[in-house]
């Protein structure tokens, strides 16, 4: 199927509870605003705490479900930090039927010989280590949703290893293989595990990527939220352990 021409129902996600890491700009508050305005109760994730708290006004001045923010630091994060976070969302909710891991860190776009160790373990830690501690830590929520969804965030660079992209690429080639892994485990009959790919999409990471690019020549993030809803309601149950194009 066409990822970029599914046509969601208006209650695709009514009364679930769905996490979102990055959430305070580009695809993740284009997910939390379109998560939200398909019934979803959205957990805001960010660095940035004035960035949620705009992007929850937002979303309750727009009628949808009232959403939370839940603020953490996923480059430092320790097992502690996601024990108190997995009780603050079990006290709350109950249960997590979605995550969207998008939060991620570009790096430096130099030659291997050249790349900063220590840029190295900030990148590695943001777009691997912590989704896949937090997906660790929330396994017990997700086990008590009827039909939960965890989507990884994936790229170009991910499917082939390319020169210059560092470690942002070997992060990207390391979630795919996390995702796969994940769903291979069958950890439990009603967890799906897929990885979603955006593409080039108007946002500042991309930017940063390639600052001589036209930004207007891009997609929105806007736009590419069909394959995000996809991904993330019942249509798309039967999906497990793989990878997709928002923009295909």
């Amino acid at each position: 199927m066409k990822y970029s021409e599914y046509q969601p129902r208006t209650d695709l996600l009514k009364d679930r509870i769905i996490l979102i890491t990055g959430a305070g700009d580009g695809i993740g508050r284009a997910a939390a605003m379109s998560y939200a305005l398909h019934g979803a109760t959205v957990v805001l994730h960010g660095r940035t705490l004035n960035k949620l708290e705009v992007i929850y006004d937002e979303i309750e001045s727009l009628g949808a479900p009232q959403p939370a923010i839940l603020p953490l630091q996923l480059s430092s994060a320790s097992v502690r930090d996601y024990e108190l976070l997995v009780n603050t969302l079990e006290s709350q909710f109950g249960r997590l039927d979605g995550i969207l891991h998008n939060a991620g860190m570009l790096g430096e776009r130099v030659p291997l010989a050249d790349y900063s160790p220590q840029i190295w373990d900030d990148v590695m830690a943001v777009n691997v280590r912590a989704p896949f501690m937090l997906t660790q830590a929330l396994l017990p929520l997700l086990q008590k949703s009827e039909h939960a969804s965890v989507v990884f965030t994936s790229s170009g660079v991910g499917r082939e290893a390319r020169a210059l992209w560092g470690a942002y690429s070997v992060s990207k080639v390391a979630i795919e293989a996390v995702s796969k892994i994940f769903a291979a485990e069958h950890i439990h009959p009603n967890i799906r595990f897929n990885c979603i790919n955006p593409g080039a999409t108007r946002t500042a990471m991309r930017a940063k990527a390639y600052p001589d690019e036209d930004p207007l020549s891009l997609p929105t993030p806007e736009s590419i939220m069909p394959a995000y809803l996809y991904l993330m309601g019942d249509d798309s149950l039967h999906l497990d352990g793989q990878s997709i194009d928002a923009q295909d």
